[in-house]
């Protein structure tokens, strides 16, 4: 296989950077074929850390780097991004950046809508990033969105911006806002679109054109499977699809075209904002994963919910999405533990579930059946051959692979690119 698929099969922050950037470096394309800049991934590299939200994570080693028609784009967001990105020594143009004409626009007034709705909700909050990605992705659906391809007829533009207000200057009046300033919003379109057209093209020529040349393209997934508005903890999850599926869809390729589905999974499990979390830790050991995982978010800097690996739910979503073989991360994190804990199944009203269901009330009374298992005094961090690797680690992945009924192909031993352990080449496997 030629190709591979990167997803997270948690609730997203698995540590998809690293791992990408790692594969980036053996690749000649990486596409971004979902979400929009509320994914964050950071890169280590050589001790430089880079932090990423809309930029495939290949840019940093100048591999082609493909925003796909999946992807919901805020053009001012990007530009920011490039600016920082370029300010640390890295060069973008439009040789080694591609964006597809088709792709939808994040707009000022998708912010807006959001973080009325969010504020309006109380109690029933989704806890966005408030970034305007699900009303993005609503008229996108809705087929009144302002796409790349339209930034070169913003003259023709009106009868797209009559269906676009329609629809929100109805819904601003119920929050008791004024409308949309069209006038103001045409300007802002034509002051970023000089920048947004420079890397705009039909992205699914271009890799059309890669891929019959031999060459190997890797798909990066954003968030998590856990967070997909179909097979997530829905309502609590995002506005689009992770699942490897997706990437087809959103990149213009085929579905013969994903390859390899490598799954990336964290050594515990952690998850950001409002949402059922079974295996969540509120006790001294939590507070201490969270501490030494640095768990914050990438893009809001949001402290992340920290719990046991479940199991249960990875198992879940490596069989939806089709998972190859995973890449587990931060299983340093775990180091100096007396015992660690794996999730096996939940317990609901008198009844043991080897799922999660899918209603929100009964997600959120799952109680966690736990396995103990001894845990391991030594470090595991930096570790670069399975054979460096603690006796009861070895056996804690092992244990994990059983369970999950998927096998562990990379192991993730700090943030730093070189810190991996190869159990199987996803490009080659």
């Amino acid at each position: 296989m030629a190709n591979v698929t990167v997803i997270g099969a948690q609730w997203g922050d698995e540590g998809k950077g690293k791992i990408v950037d790692w594969l980036a470096s053996r690749a000649d394309a990486v596409v971004r074929f979902q979400g929009g800049h509320n994914a964050g991934h950071t890169l280590v590299i050589d001790g430089k850390t880079y932090k990423l939200s809309l930029l495939p994570s290949g840019i940093v080693s100048g591999t082609l780097s493909v925003i796909g028609n999946g992807v919901v784009l805020d053009p001012w967001a990007l530009r920011d991004e490039v600016a920082k990105v370029e300010g640390q020594g890295v060069s973008i143009t439009d040789d080694n950046l591609a964006i597809a004409d088709n792709c939808p626009l994040i707009l000022p007034l998708h912010r807006d809508l959001d973080g009325l709705r969010e504020t309006a909700a109380g109690k029933g909050k989704i806890g966005t990033t408030g970034r305007g990605i699900g009303p993005a992705y609503e008229d996108k659906v809705g087929r009144r969105a302002i796409r790349v391809c339209d930034l070169a007829h913003l003259d023709t533009l009106e009868p797209q911006l009559d269906r676009l207000c329609a629809h929100h200057d109805a819904l601003r009046a119920g929050f008791g806002q004024p409308p949309v300033d069209r006038a103001a919003l045409l300007e802002e379109l034509r002051e970023i679109a000089p920048f947004v057209l420079r890397f705009a093209q039909p992205v699914w020529k271009r890799l059309k054109k890669v891929r019959r040349a031999g060459a190997k393209i890797l798909f990066e997934g954003a968030q998590g499977v856990l967070l997909d508005v179909d097979h997530g903890t829905y309502p609590f999850v995002t506005s689009s699809n992770t699942v490897s599926g997706t990437a087809a869809s959103g990149s213009g390729l085929g579905p013969n075209s994903t390859g390899f589905v490598l799954g990336i999974v964290k050594a515990y499990t952690t998850r950001v904002g409002s949402g059922p979390f079974p295996t969540e830790l509120e006790d001294d050991i939590g507070q201490r994963l969270g501490e030494r995982g640095h768990e914050f978010g990438t893009v809001t800097g949001r402290k992340r919910r920290v719990g046991w690996f479940d199991a249960v739910l990875v198992r879940q979503s490596c069989a939806i999405s089709g998972v190859t073989g995973i890449a587990l991360t931060k299983i340093d994190v775990l180091d100096g533990l007396e015992k660690v804990a794996i999730c096996t199944g939940y317990r609901l009203r008198g009844k043991v579930y080897d799922y999660l269901p899918s209603h929100a009330a009964d997600q959120a009374e799952c109680e966690p059946i736990y396995e103990e298992m001894p845990g391991w005094s030594e470090s595991t961090a930096g570790a670069r051959s399975y054979a460096d690797l603690p006796a009861n680690a070895i056996k804690y992945i092992q244990r994990i692979q059983e369970l999950i009924e998927c096998p562990v192909a990379l192991v993730s031993t700090s943030p730093e690119r070189d810190d991996t352990i190869l159990m199987r080449d996803p490009f080659v496997d």
